[in-house]
């Protein structure tokens, strides 16, 4: 039997998994015991069975992620991520300035975490070290020098959207570890003060019963909100 639940910020549970809403600033998943983060907060609501992590959110990203409640869940939703078939599509509000932004568009690129840093870069194919990234975009709307897009990611690498829209030379807004001084100053006159990124939608097969699950999600930031609103 399906079970709807509004509290907790869970969109939706059964047997097999949960599709949860994670707010900007809550970690995934944290290392340390005494910081709050989303999984300890649905091991407490399912009153400590076990929680499989398929996919993370960067903390100071908002958004669906999908948690598995067994093993068998969790290794059929891994096989979906690896294989491109769980998809995720994210709001981005990035700040152009005065360049000219396409209105869609393919990021490729190579990444590297940086293991000093925790910073994704972009290297040659050539370094041997790069993991190849792919990004689609489409502009949804704009106003004056900031614009929403649509993401769509081929492959999860780390803070790979992040990176790869800041390297084209259009950086997240709220974004201090890829943004730029101006960026960043435009940020601060929005009043915008967690990253940008909004992952608003997840679909994917279910691992049990094979039916097609699809969810979507209202931001908590006012600006992805508001342009959101003047398209409608």
């Amino acid at each position: 039997m399906m079970q709807v639940i509004t509290d907790m910020n869970i969109q939706y549970e059964d047997k097999e998994l949960l599709v949860v809403y994670k707010p900007a600033g809550l970690a995934t998943q944290s290392a340390r015991v005494t910081s709050p983060d989303l999984v300890s907060s649905v091991t407490r609501h399912l009153k400590g069975a076990p929680v499989y992590v398929v996919h993370r959110l960067d903390q100071p990203v908002e958004g669906l992620l999908v948690l598995a409640k067994t093993k068998q869940a969790a290794a059929g939703l891994s096989k979906q991520l690896q294989a491109g078939t769980l998809n995720k599509q994210y709001y981005a509000l990035v700040y152009r300035g005065a360049e000219e932004l396409p209105k869609e568009g393919i990021l490729a690129d190579y990444l590297w975490k940086n293991p000093q840093t925790q910073k994704a870069e972009i290297v040659a194919q050539a370094s041997g070290k790069g993991k190849q990234a792919k990004l689609h975009y489409r502009v949804m709307t704009g106003k004056d020098d900031i614009a929403l897009l649509d993401v769509r990611i081929e492959t999860g690498r780390f803070h790979q959207i992040r990176a790869q829209l800041a390297h084209a030379g259009f950086p997240i807004l709220g974004d201090q570890k890829y943004g730029t001084q101006t960026s960043m100053e435009r940020s601060e006159e929005l009043g915008i003060k967690n990253v940008s990124l909004f992952a608003y939608a997840l679909t994917f097969t279910h691992p049990k019963t094979g039916k097609q699950m699809e969810f979507q999600a209202k931001t908590q930031n006012p600006a992805i909100s508001h342009l959101l609103t003047t398209m409608n």
